[in-house]
């Protein structure tokens, strides 16, 4: 990526939201190129000012975190969705993250765990790391409402792979454990990601974790 990152900031909370942007716009190589009180707002903005990350609130008035989420990756240039929430039990989080999401953080990180995650997501990682979010999904997918998936057209190797991404390992952390290539990674990872439809590798995990790769 050139230039900064833009960041399109959307909270209902004003004093939340300046504390985040003067945050965020203090960091070299960020920018935030937009402000949104409300989802619906933060759609609208969005198709008019090129945004590379948007950092939303799960809670807002006028199209909540899940419905903003849904709109903004369906953009011809949709940014990448990093969600904020107050609740690491808020069962919204789920909806986000099915609806395109790539990740999310509780609003109580420290400063500079929300710029690294700002700059991952704007890389095009997952913010999954974190158990917390392993937890979460887990128990999304493993509810009633998920049958297990299948992984039709997948390879053996690609299987690790996800598998290994399931459990929340970076691509580093992949090529060590399977002694591949950087470049190998990542090609499986977009086979991958074409084979599962996923938009980006948070739906890569809850793939894995819905075919039962999570204990893989």
């Amino acid at each position: 990526m050139t230039g900064p990152i833009r960041v399109l900031l959307a909270d209902d909370e004003p004093l939340y939201r300046a504390t985040v942007r003067a945050l965020l716009d203090a960091e070299p190589g960020v920018e935030v190129v937009a402000e949104a009180g409300t989802g619906r707002e933060a759609c609208a903005l969005a198709r008019r000012v090129p945004v590379d990350v948007a950092v939303l609130d799960v809670r807002m008035p006028d199209l909540d975190g899940i419905a903003a989420t849904r709109h903004l990756t369906a953009l011809p240039r949709a940014p990448k969705v990093l969600v904020l929430t107050t609740f690491d039990l808020d069962e919204a989080v789920y909806g986000t993250l099915r609806a395109g999401a790539a990740g999310f953080l509780l609003k109580d990180v420290p400063p500079a765990r929300l710029l690294d995650a700002v700059r991952t997501v704007a890389a095009g990682e997952a913010l999954l790391a974190p158990s917390v979010t392993r937890r979460l999904i887990a128990d999304f997918v493993r509810a009633p409402r998920s049958p297990r998936r299948e992984l039709d057209g997948v390879t053996a190797r690609e299987r690790e792979v996800l598998a290994l991404i399931t459990r929340g390992l970076s691509n580093t952390e992949i090529e060590q454990h399977l002694h591949l290539s950087r470049h190998t990674v990542k090609t499986h990872i977009g086979h991958l990601m074409a084979k599962l439809a996923a938009r980006d590798r948070a739906q890569l995990v809850i793939a894995g974790y819905e075919a039962g790769l999570a204990g893989a």
